[in-house]
């Protein structure tokens, strides 16, 4: 039995659900924010003219961002509805583009994987801590970097035991009726956004701080927090032991963001070389 084999036995969240729903807010400013969320990661040299990969493209939004900096872009992703959103993205904002590809595929097929090469730079926002074998997924990424070439990669912080308490939650939405489903994102959305809001209430500032989330990706606070509730398979990791990981890979690291030790992703770019 190979891995998807496996996937396809457990119950996980349908990112490519939610990721097309987010579709009808797509527009030139989100995908202006997308591509300046590139520009900070990376030098715009490292896309004009390069091979790009978006390994989990999710909705599409950053393979269309670096598509627009210059980049030849191939995206993939497990969730067939999320390789939809994509291709609905391609059509929309660059119609019979013969230099963005897409298609269906894991990162955990070692074939597939393999099949595709190396390339000059590999794209994975918050995506491998959700296949099920992080560790395994961020190894075959990293295969796909060619020497010299760029991986950015981003993965959940371990919160120690306030991330296992997470991972039960994510783990009893997937195996929920709907109902139920949407009531555990109601309640999140207390937990999370209560604060900030009651804040923003009391200071006269309305829903100013909900309404302005995109921040520097040109994302939606409402499809994040679902993202955030619903991502299950769920795995963690302490910035160092990326690092260490990488390193051990003959991967040098050029940047890293952090989430400040809270709820969200350490993002980190790395060069093989």
């Amino acid at each position: 039995m190979d891995d998807t084999d496996v996937r396809d036995k457990e119950r996980r969240f349908e990112f490519g659900a939610n990721w097309r729903r987010f579709l009808e807010m797509v527009d030139s400013a989100r995908i202006r924010t997308a591509e300046e969320s590139l520009r900070n990661m990376l030098p715009e040299s490292a896309l004009q003219g390069r091979s790009f990969v978006d390994v989990g493209c999710g909705s599409g939004l950053f393979s269309l961002a670096a598509r627009n900096l210059g980049a030849k872009v191939h995206s993939l992703d497990y969730d067939p509805q999320s390789v939809e959103c994509a291709r609905v993205l391609r059509e929309r904002f660059c119609s019979g583009d013969a230099d963005w590809s897409i298609e269906r595929g894991s990162a955990l097929d070692e074939s597939y994987m393999r099949r595709l090469g190396q390339h000059d730079v590999v794209y994975s926002w918050g995506v491998l801590h959700h296949t099920g074998d992080m560790w395994r997924a961020l190894e075959l990424t990293g295969e796909l970097v060619s020497p010299g070439g760029a991986l950015v990669v981003s993965i959940y912080n371990d919160q120690g035991l306030r991330s296992e308490r997470w991972k039960r939650i994510k783990r009893y939405y997937a195996n929920s009726p709907q109902w139920r489903q949407r009531l555990i994102v109601w309640l999140a959305f207390l937990r999370i956004w209560g604060p900030q809001l009651t804040r923003d209430f009391l200071r006269g500032r309305g829903l100013s701080t909900w309404r302005n989330y995109g921040g520097d990706r040109g994302m939606s606070a409402w499809h994040d927090l679902v993202d955030w509730v619903g991502g299950y398979p769920f795995e963690v990791a302490k910035p160092e032991e990326i690092f260490e990981f990488f390193k051990m890979r003959g991967f040098k690291l050029q940047k890293l963001k952090t989430c400040g030790g809270g709820i969200g992703c350490n993002e980190f770019l790395f060069v093989r070389t």
